[in-house]
């Protein structure tokens, strides 16, 4: 059985970024050596499970892809409890960066920590250069989709099953107004 391509959304333009707000009782900041125990910490509850410091530094801090000032963190009573990253992928034009591994601790969310350190590291990839960000996310994820399309993310359609997965998270994000998904995008740039 093969598993389906995961889904992917693209935010044309980093032009109009609106500033951070952060959080009640949080800070932003970006990764310091020793972060890996809560990096693996807030995925085993959002990514995936199996997530050590150790497989942190070797599949993500020392890879090429890694920048530390773009892996962010929102951190709440001096923990780490949400985290975004901007990636930088070769195989992307240069100026398309990649966000990559978004989660939030699950006693922390609801607290807009996923938005600020998403916005956050939209903000660095523009300071960079960056002009466009993609992301692959999961059909399940609707808070993280939320929040992808509050801060101006779009879905990209590569085939009909990507048309009928979108079309799926549409009617459950909005079951009363379906259209608040926004338009559905094609491939072109």
């Amino acid at each position: 059985m093969t598993v389906p391509r995961q889904l992917e959304m693209r935010r044309r333009t980093l032009e109009d970024l609106p500033e951070i707000q952060l959080s009640p009782g949080c800070e932003l900041r970006s990764y310091q050596h020793g972060d890996e125990e809560h990096w693996a910490r807030i995925m085993n509850h959002c990514i995936g499970t199996k997530w050590t410091a150790e497989r942190c530094l070797a599949e993500l801090v020392q890879r090429a892809e890694f920048d530390p000032e773009g892996c962010l963190f929102a951190v709440v009573e001096g923990l780490p409890q949400g985290t975004a990253t901007a990636w930088q992928k070769a195989e992307l034009r240069g100026d398309t960066g990649y966000l990559h591994m978004v989660g939030v601790a699950p006693d922390f969310r609801g607290r807009g920590l996923g938005h600020m350190v998403t916005l956050a590291a939209l903000r660095w990839f523009r300071e960079q250069g960056y002009r466009r960000v993609i992301l692959h996310t999961d059909g399940w994820r609707l808070p993280a989709i939320r929040t992808y399309l509050r801060l101006g993310f779009q879905p990209v359609l590569f085939n009909d099953e990507h048309t009928h997965r979108w079309e799926a998270v549409r009617s459950r994000l909005s079951p009363q107004r379906p259209d608040s998904v926004g338009a559905l995008d094609d491939r072109s740039p």
